[in-house]
C-alpha cells in the first residue's frame, strides 16, 4: 500500500527539509493523536536519541499531542526499544521515538509504537496521514494535554535489558562497548556493568551533531582497535537508537548480524528452547543457510526490515530472527530489536559454552558477499524498472546461476539503491557488482556510490 509520509520504518528525512519540519512534526502529533489516542485521558510516551534537532521535534510534537489533547510522558534520551518497552509497562496508548537511527545528525524521523510495543499496522499509519490532510483543530483549552518527565525511565529500561540475561553474572569478562555516541550511551554501559563485567565505554561523549560520526555499527574500527588494546573478550557496537548490535571478537574481527543470528539460534537449540524457524532476510548470506541446515534447523528468507522478519516469525511461531545489519529479534526475550538484549544472548551462549565467540563461529562458512550502494536523486523505482537495469540483472543472474545470488533492491531509509552480489569466488562476486552498480548509475543523473 503506498504512503506520502511513511517509509518501511517511521518518518524520515533531512531535517529543515519536508517532511521533516517542525511544522510537520506538529501536524504529526495532533494527527497521530487523533487516532492512536481516543480515550479520554490518553497518553502517549516520547523518547529520542541525541541528535540536537530531536529537542525541536520533541517539543513540535509535544505540541500538536497537546493539542489534540493527549498527555505527553517525555523519557529524554533512550534507545528505540527502551520506548517499545515502557510503553507497555506504563500502559501508554501509544510510544513515539525521534531518531533516524544509523544515519547522520542531520537526517532524524519519527517511529510510532502501539500499546502493545508493536510497529503500527499499514491501517494505522493510513488513518494518520488522512489527518494530516485535514485542518488541525486544537480542543478546547480545559481539554489541552499536559507533559511531564519519566524520571525513572533509564532505571526501568536497564532492570528490563538486566532481566533477559539466563545468565546470574557477567563477572571475569573484559568487555569494550560502542555506543555511538547516540540513545543508549548512558544504558547500555549500565547493564553491563551491573551484570558484573569491566566495561570500557567508547562513543559515550555526545554532542547532538557526532552520533554515528565514525562510532557504532556502521563504523568498527574505532571498536576493533579498542578491543585488541584492551585485551577484552568482546566488542559491542550499538547504532544510534540502540535497537542494532554488531561485535567484534577478541581477535579484532568484525562480526556481523548472521554470525549473531546462528550464535545465539545455536545457543536456543542446545538449550531446547528454540522453536519454529529462523528467519533472515534476502540479504543473509548463503551460508548461514547453510549453517543452520547443518544444525537441522529451518531458515526462512522474508524482505529487508525486521517488521518483515517480525510477521514472518509471528506467523510461523518462531522465536529468532534478524537482519545482516544488526536487528536480530529474540521475541522470547523482547518483542522488538534490541541492541543490548541481543548482546546479552551472545555473551550468555559465550559465557555457557565456556568458548570464545570465534570458536562458536567455527561451523559458519560466509560466501563472499559485496554490496555497492548507489546514491541517487528521484524515485528509485524509476531507475529500478528500466530496460538497461532489468536486462543487466537478468544477465548477472545468469552468470552466476547455481553458484550465487543476486539482489538489487532500494533501500526503505535511505535514497539509496542497494546492489548485492554473492558468489563463491571474491573476484567474481566484487566484479559483478561494480558491473551492475555502474548500469545503475549510467542511467540515474547525478547517481555517486555512496
Amino acid at each position: 500500500m503506498s504512503r506520502k509520509y511513511f517509509g518501511t520504518d517511521g518518518i524520515r528525512g533531512h531535517v529543515g527539509k519536508a517532511p521533516m519540519t517542525p511544522e510537520f512534526a506538529l501536524k504529526l502529533g495532533w494527527a497521530a493523536g487523533r487516532v492512536l489516542a481516543k480515550t479520554p485521558g490518553a497518553r502517549v510516551l516520547v523518547g529520542k536519541d541525541t541528535r540536537r534537532s530531536g529537542y525541536m521535534f520533541e517539543s513540535a510534537l509535544e505540541a500538536g499531542f497537546a493539542a489534540a489533547g493527549i498527555e505527553t510522558y517525555l523519557t529524554g534520551p533512550l534507545p528505540t526499544p527502551a520506548i517499545a518497552y515502557l510503553t507497555r509497562a506504563l500502559r501508554a496508548q501509544a510510544g513515539v521515538v525521534i531518531s533516524a537511527s544509523h544515519n547522520p545528525h542531520f537526517d532524524n524521523g519519527v517511529k510510532f509504537f502501539s500499546a502493545d510495543g508493536d510497529k503500527l499496522s499499514d491501517e494505522i499509519e493510513a488513518e494518520i496521514e488522512f489527518e494530516l490532510e485535514r485542518e488541525l483543530i486544537c480542543v478546547p483549552s480545559e481539554q489541552l494535554g499536559r507533559a511531564r518527565r519519566i524520571e525513572d525511565a533509564q532505571g526501568r529500561y536497564i532492570e528490563y535489558c538486566k532481566g533477559t540475561y539466563a545468565g546470574r553474572t557477567l563477572r571475569g569478562m573484559k568487555l569494550v562497548i560502542d555506543c555511538a555516541n547516540g540513545a543508549a550511551y548512558r544504558v547500555a554501559p549500565a547493564v553491563l556493568a551491573e551484570l558484573g563485567a569491566e566495561v570500557i565505554v567508547i562513543g559515550d561523549q555526545p554532542n547532538g551533531l557526532n552520533i554515528n560520526d565514525d562510532c557504532g555499527s556502521t563504523h568498527l574500527q574505532p571498536l576493533q582497535d579498542a578491543v585488541l588494546r584492551h585485551g577484552a573478550q568482546l566488542g559491542i557496537a550499538l547504532d544510534g537508537d540502540g535497537d542494532r548490535c554488531l561485535m567484534v571478537s577478541a581477535d579484532g574481527r568484525a562480526i556481523d548480524g548472521d554470525e549473531i543470528l546462528y550464535v545465539i539460534a545455536a545457543h536456543r537449540l542446545a538449550q531446547g528452547a528454540l522453536v519454529g524457524p529462523v528467519v533472515g532476510t534476502v540479504m543473509s548470506n548463503l551460508g548461514l543457510e547453510r549453517a543452520l541446515d547443518a544444525l537441522g534447523i529451518e531458515f526462512e528468507r522474508a524482505a529487508v526490515g525486521d517488521r518483515n522478519i517480525l510477521e514472518r516469525l509471528k506467523a510461523r511461531g518462531g522465536i529468532i530472527g534478524g537482519e545482516t545489519s544488526g536487528h536480530t529479534l529474540c521475541l522470547d526475550r523482547a518483542g522488538t530489536g534490541d541492541g543490548i538484549v541481543t548482546a546479552l544472548q551472545v555473551l550468555d551462549a559465550v559465557r555457557v559454552a565456556e568458548r570464545p565467540l570465534s570458536a562458536l563461529l567455527a561451523p559458519l562458512r560466509k560466501l563472499p558477499q559485496v554490496l555497492v550502494n548507489v546514491r541517487i536523486q528521484g524515485q528509485s523505482s524509476a531507475v529500478l524498472n528500466t530496460a538497461v537495469v532489468r536486462q543487466a540483472l537478468s544477465a548477472t543472474e545468469k552468470s552466476l546461476a547455481g553458484k550465487g545470488r543476486v539482489l538489487l533492491r532500494a533501500s526503505g531509509t535511505e535514497p539509496l539503491i542497494r546492489v548485492m552480489v554473492e558468489a563463491q569466488d571474491e573476484q567474481e562476486t566484487r566484479r559483478s557488482a561494480e558491473q551492475l552498480a555502474a548500469v545503475v548509475r549510467s542511467v540515474a543523473p547525478g547517481a555517486e556510490i555512496a
